[in-house]
């Protein structure tokens, strides 16, 4: 189905479409099968799920209302990946360390572990070892939220040592296990800005990596990195951050072709899923944000979410986001504006330009 039957489907709460689909409210925060009694949204605040797993992974939680996770698909691959999302849950909970292996997934639910993997990431938008990793630390934050220690909250959510855990701390949940549990309290951030060609310019760091980027004037700036880190300590360290601010003035000044930066950035498995493409598309080259869902999810009609994706990318330039565009060629949305995006476009292309010539 796509977006407009599924939408059409909502409107007039049409029961066969029970069990085919889910839809999210952003503005709520709640997901619901199509025939939900509850009020209709707006349309501009809805998205649309193949399973409530998916919806969930993105942070919604089902309707007490409808029960949209009692709702049976009669598509087999749905209710096949359904079964995959509750075998690997239960494993969770029975203390395995990681997630099944995906031969041992294939088993279970009697399919190949080729044709598994495709049909997962196709609805899921992710595969079963990056859905079972972002469970696991699900269970971990819960676990915190709830006033577990860390080691406590580490092995009942399935980390075998702390090794484990730290080693994949710093890029999913942005800071350490205990600063989180903290509510982000504690952790230490420093800031510089400068003048670029394309205005000011704010880059902040923790001790992993660049955390938040920005352009504008400089009490904005400040402003919006408070709001983005209201619990962090932060503090403005020229000197420490000097050489990536100025690696970052490099690359805008078309001196380089990327800002190689160690990144210390928080996101659900799809926005990482979307940013992780975003880094693979080289410098000078564009692509569609149907063509970036098509890869990521299966689905060209996932490009609302992926254009969501692109929208949250806390460190733009570093993960260029830019260089994303509408299928007719228009350059589509940009947080700092379609004219800093056209010249980073045009700064890009001309840089390799220059290059091309020095080796031919």
């Amino acid at each position: 189905m796509t977006d407009q039957n599924r939408w059409q489907a909502v409107q007039v709460r049409d029961d066969t479409a029970d069990g085919r689909f889910v839809y999210a409210v952003t503005s709520t925060g709640i997901y619901c099968r199509p025939t939900c009694a509850s009020r209709r949204p707006l349309r501009r605040n809805v998205r649309f799920f193949d399973l409530p797993e998916a919806a969930e992974r993105e942070g919604f939680r089902a309707c007490l209302r409808c029960r949209p996770t009692e709702g049976v698909s009669p598509d087999a691959n749905v209710a096949r990946v359904r079964d995959v999302c509750r075998f690997i849950d239960q494993a969770l909970e029975q203390g395995a360390e990681g997630t099944p292996t995906l031969a041992a997934i294939a088993e279970q639910v009697g399919v190949s572990p080729h044709h598994l993997q495709r049909t997962f990431k196709r609805l899921m938008g992710v595969t079963p070892a990056q859905y079972g990793d972002a469970r696991r630390l699900d269970r971990l934050k819960a676990g915190l939220k709830q006033g577990e220690s860390v080691t406590d909250a580490m092995y009942d959510a399935g980390y075998s040592a702390p090794s484990r855990l730290y080693e994949r701390s710093n890029s999913q949940l942005g800071m350490t296990p205990a600063s989180y549990a903290k509510g982000g309290k504690g952790a230490r951030m420093g800031y510089a800005i400068t003048d670029s060609p394309l205005g000011r310019l704010l880059v902040a760091a923790t001790e992993q990596g660049v955390c938040f980027l920005s352009l504008g004037d400089d009490a904005h700036l400040i402003e919006e990195l408070q709001r983005e880190y209201p619990l962090a300590e932060i503090v403005e360290d020229e000197i420490v951050l000097g050489e990536w601010i100025t690696t970052v003035v490099d690359y805008l000044k078309g001196a380089i072709p990327h800002p190689n930066l160690p990144l210390d950035v928080q996101g659900t498995a799809f926005q990482r899923r979307v940013w992780q493409e975003l880094m693979q598309i080289p410098a000078g080259v564009t692509t569609t944000y149907s063509d970036l869902a098509e890869k990521i999810s299966g689905k060209a009609s996932a490009r609302r979410a992926v254009a969501r994706g692109c929208a949250t990318n806390p460190v733009s330039l570093i993960i260029p986001c830019h260089r994303v565009i509408r299928g007719d060629g228009g350059l589509g949305g940009y947080r700092w504006g379609l004219e800093r995006k056209a010249a980073l476009l045009a700064g890009e292309k001309e840089l390799q330009r220059a290059r091309a010539k020095e080796t031919a």
